[in-house]
């Protein structure tokens, strides 16, 4: 394993899939991020560790958009690039030095949240002391911040379920991060909280999460009992899979949407105009009805392709 870290690793080896990444990755994050992972393989440095690092930047730039002062805001974006540039090097560091644990996925989502959730502070602070709209009613914008966290948070771990699922089908069990909450049950059923607390607590939300996934997907879920069955619980056919994926790889455009770029693009363009509060409005409109599209779209197929596998067609 050391031999192979220290190999060259090319750019693209550092990718997901060409199927998953946004254009604007791809032509900004992803170059950055590898020079990044570079720089950290030669000095020693893990994927978590950048992760940590990107958890200062992002809660750095929520603060930073409390101020109604267009220069410190500016910092903030740039303060949340960088860590969202970190947040791709994380990535792509694992990647390239075969550094995968599912203690630093489930750190990867926190440090998102965690980015947010000084967002959010900081556009309900700066609504409070700004607006006039809400000032008789200062509560209204808490509640509005606690109603898009709850939409935000299905959007992203929907978006990275999907993406997943479809990783599963285009490269196999080892190219995707794809779980199952019944597993998950049985690996946290043998843990201890007395003498393994940190890896049971993390492994129970990490659990709790993939539940949600699944509880919103129930053809999906159909779906991979009819594979297990047909196939033993190996990956499907070829034909199966090239099927799925011409199905699936429409939906990608969406998971991609809803995880962080066009987001933020919103985000950046609230700020920009001095009201911050109208990305609250972005996310309950626009990424909830792309939310409900996709989720509609992958289910209609997953039923689809689950009775022609009941039906003998695979």
């Amino acid at each position: 394993m050391a031999e192979k870290n220290t190999q060259k690793v090319s750019y693209h080896d550092t990718l997901k899939s060409m199927d998953t990444e946004e254009t604007f990755d791809l032509i900004f994050y992803r170059p950055i991020g590898y020079a990044w992972a570079c720089l950290a393989k030669k000095l020693g440095v893990t994927p978590n560790a950048i992760t940590i690092a990107s958890i200062f930047l992002g809660v750095g730039a929520g603060i930073m958009f409390y101020f109604n002062d267009i220069w410190l805001n500016a910092i903030g974006i740039f303060l949340l690039v960088w860590a969202n540039s970190f947040d791709s090097a994380d990535g792509q560091l694992a990647r390239m030095t075969k550094q995968y644990s599912r203690i630093g996925r489930i750190l990867d989502g926190v440090s998102g949240d965690l980015w947010f959730f000084s967002i959010y502070f900081a556009i309900c602070f700066r609504t409070n002391a700004t607006s006039e709209f809400f000032g008789p009613m200062p509560w209204l914008i808490w509640a509005i911040a606690i109603i898009a966290g709850i939409c935000h948070a299905q959007q992203a771990a929907m978006a990275d379920y999907y993406r997943n699922f479809h990783l599963y089908f285009l490269k196999g069990e080892e190219g995707s991060e794809l779980d199952c909450s019944a597993q998950l049950k049985e690996k946290l059923a043998q843990l201890s909280w007395g003498k393994n607390f940190f890896q049971k607590l993390t492994l129970t939300f990490y659990t709790n999460y993939t539940i949600g996934q699944e509880r919103l997907t129930p053809w999906m879920q159909r779906l991979r009992k009819a594979m297990a069955q047909k196939w033993n619980g190996n990956v499907p056919s070829q034909e199966f899979r090239d099927a799925f994926r011409a199905k699936s790889l429409p939906m990608m455009k969406y998971t991609n949407m809803l995880s962080f770029n066009t987001r933020t693009f919103a985000l950046f363009a609230a700020i920009f105009v001095q009201m911050p509060w109208l990305y609250f409005a972005f996310e309950l409109t626009v990424l909830n009805i792309m939310l409900i599209y996709m989720l509609c779209c992958h289910e209609r197929f997953c039923r689809r392709f689950t009775k022609e596998i009941e039906d003998g067609k695979y």
